[in-house]
């Protein structure tokens, strides 16, 4: 099998010659490490010698104040200092003292039609190796950017205090992606095989949130989000972190193909349970331990981990650690010790 037919067997839950595997999106500085313990130069060169089955291009943006997608939006306090990119979503935002949905446009929101160029978004897919499975990240956080846009708390809040609110500025945001979107997707040109979206619901052993409040402020923009990229034969990967269990079945139900990541464990993850429950309905990407196993472990122990997801899962989920940003506490044995046993 090609790197793009495993990784299409995989999530459609068809036979496989192996699971699919994504490295994930190493950060800048766990780079260096895995380049000299891997002997190469490149990230592109990093893939090639694990073996890995997704490429993924991040949408192209390019603002005043952001040369990323997930960054796009900057919601200081009205009156105070422009936020750095580390700013918190906890952090006073623009419209923490609104309650007048008609004042949305108060804010001046940026156009992507201004920051995104499609030559440039085709090129980006383009460069991407054919026989790999490219994958999108244009994440269109649009609960996190809402809850940036009032500070946290404060959204939380409005959600349950002022929901017409709370929905015009998450509405607004969702437009916003639904544009930059459309023009990422139009210049790809069937070239890109799925996108990875999503927002952090999930603490450490439950949902930050109610499901009922998610179904209520925050599903209706992510079924449109998901739709869109059905419409242009895109396969969807939703990210959240977290124990997220109680909300998997809206996720199927809105036709998300793979839900990332299983993080190993966070409350009610669990691997066998998951396969169990929801194996035969939805994909998974994910379940190699970051939190401790990656981190701590030894390459043996990585290798009885990952047998054991192939063992749960013959097909249906990517194996990857258990979070798209790899951190260079990650030794680069323990990454090699991932590829080589999800090759066995």
């Amino acid at each position: 099998m090609t790197h793009k037919e495993r990784f299409y067997a995989t999530i459609e839950r068809r036979p496989v010659d192996r699971p699919a595997c994504w490295l994930g999106i190493p950060t800048a500085d766990a780079l260096p490490g895995l380049f000299q313990h891997f002997g190469v130069r490149t990230l592109a060169g990093l893939k090639r010698k694990l073996d890995d089955d997704i490429f993924p291009v991040e949408l192209p943006y390019h603002s005043p104040t952001s040369d990323a997608i997930y960054m796009a939006f900057d919601f200081p306090k009205k009156g105070g200092k422009v936020a750095d990119k580390d700013r918190a979503l906890t952090a006073p935002g623009f419209f923490e003292d609104y309650s007048d949905p008609a004042r949305v446009d108060d804010f001046p929101w940026p156009d992507p039609t201004k920051y995104i160029d499609p030559a440039e978004c085709s090129k980006v897919v383009a460069a991407a190796p054919r026989d790999t499975a490219v994958l999108g990240v244009i994440w269109c956080a649009h609960f996190q950017d809402a809850c940036a846009a009032f500070g946290m708390e404060t959204a939380l809040c409005k959600m349950l205090a002022e929901p017409d609110m709370f929905l015009a500025v998450i509405d607004r945001i969702t437009d916003f992606y639904l544009k930059a979107n459309e023009i990422f997707y139009s210049a790809a040109k069937g070239k890109l095989d799925a996108v990875l979206i999503g927002n952090d619901f999930g603490s450490q052993t439950a949902l930050m949130l109610s499901p009922g409040l998610i179904r209520e402020h925050v599903w209706r923009g992510t079924r449109q989000l998901v739709d869109q990229a059905k419409r242009h034969n895109v396969r969807v990967i939703h990210h959240s972190c977290g124990a997220i269990r109680d909300i998997i079945p809206d996720l199927i139900d809105m036709g998300v193909d793979v839900i990332h990541p299983i993080q190993a464990r966070a409350t009610g993850m669990e691997p066998a349970s998951l396969a169990r429950e929801f194996g035969k309905r939805v994909s998974f990407c994910g379940g190699v331990d970051v939190q401790e196993l990656m981190v701590n472990g030894t390459p043996d122990q990585v290798r009885a981990s990952v047998r054991e997801l192939r063992r749960l899962f013959p097909t249906g989920l990517v194996i990857s650690p258990s979070h798209e940003a790899l951190l260079p506490d990650v030794p680069p044995a323990n990454v090699e010790a991932l590829f080589q046993a999800a090759r066995e």
